[in-house]
Formats: structure tokens, C-alpha cells, sequence
């Protein structure tokens, strides 16, 4: 089974997400600042678990070309972290020192540590395929926004960023690792991948669910006792 064919089979958690109305109010600039400005927050937080799933993912790799390049992907990972910081967190009076000292949400806890508990205990194929939503469904949801843009420039600025054609040749090189490994794997670990693809992309959604809700931790209130 190809990517393509997985990805259909899931066209309905993509569906989800593209009609959820954080990505909605992003398209017509009508999305509260501060829902934005959260999200980017977890963003930043995830980005770093995302890199360190990626470099563990790399040291698996069957082929060095695809080590190196994941390797590549994780520093490129934390440099738009950075980018972040120094571009619209800061249009947003988003400091980094807020930015580490809040907490991941319980939607990106999760998420985060289902990509490292992956790229840990699990082989490759299961790894990159648990990684292939954050790639291919941004990437997918960029050019779908991009069909018609955002009145706001922070928006627009993100928009331009996941449907870029840059962005666009990353995503393809991790789409023919998955293709291959499919290709070359057999039937339960095939089940295995698709597995791994379905649980991050329900992932994905839960992601955007939670920023735009603001879902947070349950007993806030209770001291945390690491402080």
C-alpha cells in the first residue's frame, strides 16, 4: 500500500482538520492573536521533540543518504524554532523566556512523547511513518489555504512558509523513504506503519483542538511540586 493509498484511507482526519475553525479563522484573519500566539508557543516546545524523534529516527536509518538528511531535518527543525522566536512570537511580545516557561499542553505532551516512545522502541519503518503526518498534513493544509490566503499578514507569513516549494521537496524526500520502506517491508509491518500514520495524524488534529480551545491541564489550581 502506498502513501497515497494511507493517506486517503485517513482523508477524513484531514477533512477534520481543514474544517476546524482554527484553520478556518486563520483563512478569513479572523483568528484571536492570543489563540495564534499559544499555539505557536506549543509549537516551539514541540519542535524540539519532533527533532529529537527525527535525529533517533536517523540513527536507524537503512541508508546513510536518509540518515543524513533526517539529521539535516532536525537542525532545521530547531532553526525555525528560532525563527519563531525572532519573527512572529516576537510581532506577538512573545518572549523566550515565556515561551520556557510554559508548560506543553496535555494534547502536545502526548503527541510529543508518542513520536520519542516511536522513534525509541520501534524500527524505522514505524518511526518515519509515526512522522510522516506532521510533514505531509502541513504541507497539504498549506497549499490548501494558499488557494486563497489570509488577510493577516502573521497568517499569510505561515501559510507561505507550509506551502512553499521548499517545504514541498522536504515532505516528497520523506514521502519516497516511506514509499520505499513500504515497498521492501511486508505485510504486518505495512499494518504497522499505517498504523503509526493513523495515530499521528489523529495526533495532528487534537494538536489544533487543543490551541484553539485552549485546552490545558485538569487541577490547575493543585502547586505543581516541581516548583
Amino acid at each position: 500500500m502506498t502513501t497515497k493509498e494511507t493517506f486517503e484511507i485517513n482523508r477524513n482526519i484531514y477533512d477534520a482538520i481543514l474544517d476546524h475553525p482554527f484553520l478556518r479563522e486563520m483563512q478569513d484573519g479572523s483568528l484571536d492573536r492570543e489563540i495564534f500566539g499559544a499555539y505557536l508557543v506549543q509549537d516551539a516546545h514541540f519542535l524540539r521533540g519532533f527533532a529529537q524523534a527525527l535525529r533517533i529516527t536517523a540513527s536507524k536509518a537503512p541508508k546513510s543518504e536518509w540518515a543524513q538528511f533526517l539529521q539535516k531535518d532536525a537542525d532545521a527543525a530547531l532553526i525555525e524554532e528560532l525563527h519563531l522566536h525572532d519573527s512572529v512570537l516576537g510581532t506577538y511580545e512573545i518572549s523566550p523566556e515565556e515561551v520556557a516557561q510554559t508548560e506543553l499542553s496535555p494534547a502536545a505532551f502526548a503527541y510529543v512523547n508518542y513520536l520519542l516512545t516511536t522513534a525509541h522502541e520501534r524500527p524505522f519503518s514505524e518511526a518515519i511513518a509515526a512522522l510522516l503526518p506532521c510533514y505531509w498534513l502541513y504541507w497539504e493544509i498549506g497549499k490548501a489555504l494558499a488557494e486563497h490566503g489570509s488577510p493577516e499578514p502573521a497568517y499569510q507569513q505561515w501559510i507561505d512558509t507550509y506551502s512553499s516549494q521548499s517545504y514541498g521537496s522536504t515532505v516528497t524526500t520523506i514521502l519516497a523513504m516511506a514509499n520505499e520502506t513500504a515497498n521492501q517491508a511486508d505485510s504486518k509491518m505495512r499494518l504497522a506503519m499505517r498504523k503509526r500514520f493513523h495515530l499521528g495524524s489523529r495526533y495532528e488534529w487534537m494538536f489544533w483542538d487543543a490551541a484553539y480551545y485552549k485546552r490545558g491541564w485538569p487541577l490547575q489550581e493543585m502547586k505543581n511540586p516541581t516548583e
